[in-house]
């Protein structure tokens, strides 16, 4: 069973190309997902927009840069300025990725998958439990996209989540196109990992497209979510019952209005599955 403050709606990534629209129209959105790097700045275009879109839809916030699972010690100023912005946009929860994305000094601005193993295991919760005591609240992890593995694999990736959200109190930002993409990678049934995390731990969908190269995918962010993720989406609706859901878009940005009829399509596939959810009793 799905938890409970989870049935938020449908919403949209806040883009910039789609804010002056979003202001004018007020469309049909439940929420909006932001990318907090892009608003820890003192003033500017970017926070009155943030602020003017606030008043109108709840906000989330989804970061890129926490590297959760670095061999860095956590930057402390990058989560008091995160812990700030909180307090201005007072979002739903605030997520970031189960990743790793700098070492010592430089940010890679890339997800890089971690090696699941027992030492990592306690390392990412450890951390995560640091982050949860400066934000005051659950810290929300996303699944990501991955082109490799480590050969001292330990656990899968879902056993991975699920301990690690038993061990710290995290919860969980399942990205269905994610676990697609990882699945024909790696070669793996998607099915076994949605179904292999703890329900109750999860937060929020994410819904996406992706760039198919034959043998390999690539989360690109740039595409109309594909035929099979809306299948696994559907499914995974019948599983948890009620999830948040969130469409991104991060290139080739279609018309506002696409994006709008896309997300019609998350409501009809949810609609459809939902009609087949049976809550747990």
């Amino acid at each position: 069973m799905s938890a409970e403050s989870s049935s938020l709606g449908y919403g949209l990534g806040l883009r910039t190309p789609y804010y002056q629209a979003i202001l004018e129209q007020r469309p049909a959105v439940d929420w909006f997902e932001i990318i907090s790097e892009n608003y820890l700045v003192e003033g500017g275009k970017p926070l009155y927009y943030l602020d003017a879109i606030g008043e109108h839809y709840p906000l989330v916030m989804h970061g890129v840069s926490l590297s959760i699972g670095g061999p860095h010690e956590l930057d402390r100023d990058y989560l008091q300025r995160l812990k700030r912005l909180a307090q201005r946009v007072q979002p739903q929860w605030i997520s970031d990725h189960l990743c790793w994305s700098r070492g010592n000094a430089h940010q890679l601005h890339d997800l890089l998958p971690l090696p699941f193993t027992e030492e990592s295991l306690q390392h990412v919760a450890a951390r995560v439990r640091q982050v949860q005591e400066v934000l005051e609240r659950p810290l929300v992890l996303e699944n990501v996209s991955s082109y490799l593995r480590s050969a001292d694999d330990q656990f899968s990736e879902w056993q991975f989540l699920a301990a690690l959200s038993e061990l710290s109190g995290c919860e969980l930002l399942l990205d269905v196109n994610n676990v697609y993409v990882s699945a024909r990678n790696h070669g793996f049934e998607p099915w076994d990992f949605i179904s292999g995390l703890p329900a109750q731990r999860i937060r929020q969908l994410h819904l996406a497209g992706h760039s198919d190269y034959g043998s390999y995918l690539i989360d690109t962010h740039d595409q109309p979510v594909s035929d099979p993720v809306w299948q696994l989406y559907q499914r995974t609706l019948r599983h948890l019952g009620p999830v948040a859901t969130l469409l991104e878009r991060d290139d080739h940005y279609p018309p506002l209005e696409d994006l709008l009829g896309e997300l019609e399509q998350a409501r009809a596939h949810a609609a459809v599955a939902l009609q087949e959810y049976q809550p747990c009793a």
